[in-house]
């Protein structure tokens, strides 16, 4: 059996003017109940709680940003698992909600949790569906998008594909509007081929764009699991990608043949979450980037930023400043600071725990 993780963006589930398009939601879910009657397990990473709440109650009353965020989603989350629910009901099956926070996620007992409560979820035949509590995630507490909590799930919940769902075919050589512009069709680990036509520009609707889907897809890649990028208003796109047709036209970024232990995946997605930094000498950095199993050593530190405990994730930098690894610390931020430098201390990351960044 096999288990996907398809996410779904604000601009799938809604029209041009913002309003919900429920006829393409119930054909989603209509491929979703498809690729359920394939034998396969389906988790949902679902956008549209804003868009909901925004739809219902209108923007008539002048709000800051914060109040109405947590405002429509308070009222748009209720809204669109009710017809997530109608409509799954409709077809025999049962989904469940899980709303979730990057602090939630940011230990590894909590990750092991969440991650419990899916598998559960899943043995009984119930679909998860997945969004930011975004009535309590705010500012530095909240993911890029939902995006990135895409990629958390799918290498939480170890899935052999994540298809990410936009208003788009997939990656283009240039703007997607324009007719000289061609779609990349697969792209290889590692590959940074498409870096150079990534526009900037984020979605409409939601807090996310293309360039955050593709460092995402690159990513989770890079750590053994494919990832497809493509158009979620195109009848029948989850079957022909799951089934691996070309058919329809989308992005496959194509995954390593050297996938990353599931810790590491942990640790690879949780730099969001770092309590603290620590900065190594240009040995202790080329050593790292080597390729080879190497531990961090106290003797390679020359700094040490941050209050965090043992067992807390902190990033790993460069002498100029640039992140090259998240690790999970071996001891707390005082002891470190007495340990930089020294021979002959205990490793500050274990390999095992140590996640160098894909450059």
């Amino acid at each position: 059996m096999d288990r996907i993780a398809v996410k779904i963006g604000s601009n799938v589930l809604t029209r041009g003017d913002g309003s919900i398009d429920f006829t393409r939601i119930s054909a989603l879910v209509d491929q979703v109940c498809d690729l359920r009657r394939q034998g396969n397990e389906v988790i949902l990473i679902s956008s549209g709680a804003v868009a909901f709440g925004r739809d219902s109650l209108g923007t008539s009353t002048p709000m800051d940003t914060v109040s109405a965020r947590q405002l429509y989603s308070a009222v748009g989350q209720t809204k669109l698992m009710h017809t997530y629910y109608q409509l799954f009901k409709e077809r025999g099956l049962e989904c469940g909600q899980v709303l979730t926070t990057k602090e939630s996620l940011s230990t590894r007992h909590q990750y092991l949790n969440q991650k419990h409560c899916m598998e559960v979820m899943l043995a009984s035949g119930v679909i998860p569906i997945v969004n930011e509590n975004d009535t309590i995630s705010l500012t530095e507490l909240m993911f890029t998008d939902n995006d990135e909590l895409s990629g958390m799930v799918a290498t939480m919940m170890d899935a052999r594909l994540l298809i990410i769902l936009s208003d788009v075919d997939g990656i283009f050589t240039g703007d997607p509007a324009d007719s000289g512009s061609e779609l990349l069709a697969e792209i290889a680990p590692g590959s940074d081929v498409a870096e150079q036509f990534i526009l900037n520009t984020k979605s409409s609707r939601g807090r996310g764009g293309m360039r955050t889907k593709y460092a995402i897809a690159r990513k989770l890649a890079m750590e053994g699991i494919p990832v497809a990028i493509a158009c979620g208003k195109r009848d029948g796109i989850l079957g022909a990608i799951a089934s691996g047709s070309r058919d329809l036209p989308y992005t496959m970024f194509r995954a390593s043949e050297k996938p990353i232990s599931g810790v590491k995946m942990w640790i690879a997605h949780s730099g969001g979450f770092a309590k603290g930094s620590v900065t190594v000498n240009a040995g202790a950095a080329e050593a790292l980037l080597g390729g080879g199993a190497t531990s961090l050593l106290p003797i390679g530190i020359t700094a040490v930023e941050g209050d965090f405990e043992k067992d807390d994730i902190v990033k790993i930098l460069s002498p100029e400043g640039r992140c090259i690894a998240v690790g999970r610390a071996n001891c707390d931020a005082e002891t470190a600071r007495t340990q930089m430098g020294r021979r002959n201390a205990r490793e500050f990351v274990h390999y095992d725990y140590l996640y160098i960044e894909q450059v």
